[in-house]
């Protein structure tokens, strides 16, 4: 094949053709057949992976909540604090405990009657029941109580914000991948106008209308497009390998893009999402919950000053022989009570540390309640602003399209240069980008304030 497409060795390429049509149709079919049949195995191959290797968003979520490492510590955090709860509660019940032993043994004794040795046996069983009850400890089971009611408020509410968080970091990552995918969209829709204008400046020269440079200039345009093309599709494909990560895939998947991603009006004003996030944002359930553990923590330790009081029981029974009837039984009661005089300023050391944690999650509160609402607030910045920004990308797309059409009718009939033309491309290029990224900002700024608030949007 030569330069202007005429196949080498054939000098005239029509007549060829024209008997190759007329001597040859069964082969000309059959080889369109093959064609078509390559065609259309290509185009499945292609698309099978794809079909394959596609999610939405939903079950990208769900995927991420159950591969997350964090959300699984949370659920075991959670879990631990049910256990807390269960013991603190068993503290009320009376401790109940049963022994049983047996011992067997053989004993020579000496015979007076028949002045021999005998041998005999000196075996023994034995079983008994305990009890013991707490009748007082100054209230430190009621405070073992609330500190471990708290503990699991906390820990929920650590799991919820956890789960949030999961599912703001995959949105993140399946609107990245969507934005990578659109900007690759755009970049080859950059290399298709580099290579029209490459051709108009090629027929334009061809007339005596266009200089060298300006087939060096557009050409240097188409190359810059094709060089973009690359570096979109492998930032794409990172992009889906991240997101396959985060939902437990070791192959790159394709997001599907899901409906509602436009601006629409929030169920609440900015006062009031203001006010939820102050109040019940995930982190901030969590760290009051927090401070009510350290407040019962607080109460428990000074428990310690108090006297305690406890109630005592027990029965037993012991026999030489392997049978229940005979043998010896007994049973004991007793009430006893200790107040520790002084144990080496431990009493203090507890007391104290329990009230300095009390006083720090007090601070981690109300800095918790100002970060939730600071975070709130700047989501909702970010909110405004990529509607506006929405509003203003589509509005300069617009206007870079038609801008672009013009220019290149005044080149055709030489008003404008060549640089103008790229110079109008790279903007609607540009305009293009702004719009993707303002589309995108606005979907992953609302997620972000979902997740600060702690409920869907």
């Amino acid at each position: 094949m030569t330069g202007d497409g005429t196949a080498t060795g054939i000098k005239d390429p029509d007549n060829h053709m024209k008997y190759m049509m007329k001597g040859s149709r069964p082969m000309l079919l059959a080889a369109g057949m093959m064609a078509f049949l390559a065609v259309s195995a290509s185009a499945g191959a292609q698309q099978a992976p794809s079909a394959s290797g596609t999610i939405t968003l939903e079950e990208a979520i769900q995927r991420a909540l159950v591969k997350s490492p964090a959300m699984a510590q949370s659920e075991s955090a959670v879990e631990n604090a049910e256990t807390g709860k269960l013991t603190a509660f068993g503290a009320f019940l009376p401790s109940l405990s049963a022994s049983s032993g047996a011992s067997l043994r053989s004993a020579d004794r000496f015979d007076p009657a028949t002045d021999r040795i005998v041998t005999g046996s000196a075996d023994s069983y034995n079983a008994g029941l305990s009890a013991g009850l707490d009748l007082f400890n100054g209230g430190r089971q009621f405070s073992d109580l609330s500190r471990s009611k708290a503990d699991l408020s906390a820990a929920e509410a650590r799991r919820d914000d956890q789960r949030f968080q999961v599912t703001l970091t995959t949105k993140r990552l399946y609107f990245t991948a969507l934005r990578q995918g659109e900007l690759l969209e755009v970049a080859n829709a950059r290399l298709a106008q580099a290579q029209e204008s490459m051709d108009m400046t090629r027929r334009q020269a061809q007339v005596g209308m266009a200089t060298k440079s300006d087939t060096l200039r557009s050409r240097l345009e188409w190359v810059n497009a094709r060089q973009a093309v690359l570096t979109a599709e492998t930032t794409a494909q990172s992009s889906r390998f991240a997101l396959a990560r985060q939902v437990g895939l070791a192959e790159p998947v394709t997001p599907v893009v899901p409906a509602g991603l436009d601006p629409s009006p929030l169920p609440m004003t900015d006062g009031e999402i203001l006010a939820t996030a102050e109040a019940s944002a995930p982190s901030v359930r969590a760290a009051v919950a927090s401070t009510g553990a350290a407040n019962a923590a607080y109460s428990a330790a000074k428990t310690l000053y108090l006297p305690t009081l406890r109630l005592t029981s027990g029965y037993s029974w012991a026999n030489q022989d392997a049978s229940f009837s005979g043998g010896s039984k007994s049973w004991s009661f007793g009430l006893s009570g200790s107040y520790p005089i002084f144990n080496g300023f431990q009493r203090e050391a507890t007391v104290a540390r329990a009230d300095q944690t009390r006083r720090v999650t007090s601070l981690q509160e109300d800095d918790a309640r100002l970060a939730a609402r600071q975070n709130a607030d700047g989501a909702l910045r970010a909110l405004h602003t990529a509607t506006m920004a929405i509003e203003i990308a589509q509005e300069a797309v617009g206007l870079a399209e038609e801008d672009l059409r013009a220019v290149r009718e005044r080149y055709r009939v030489g008003v404008a240069t060549v640089l103008d033309v790229v110079t109008s491309q790279i903007a609607l290029d540009q305009a293009r980008v702004n719009l993707v990224g303002a589309r995108y900002d606005y979907v992953t700024a609302r997620a972000q304030l979902e997740a600060v608030i702690g409920k869907e949007l």
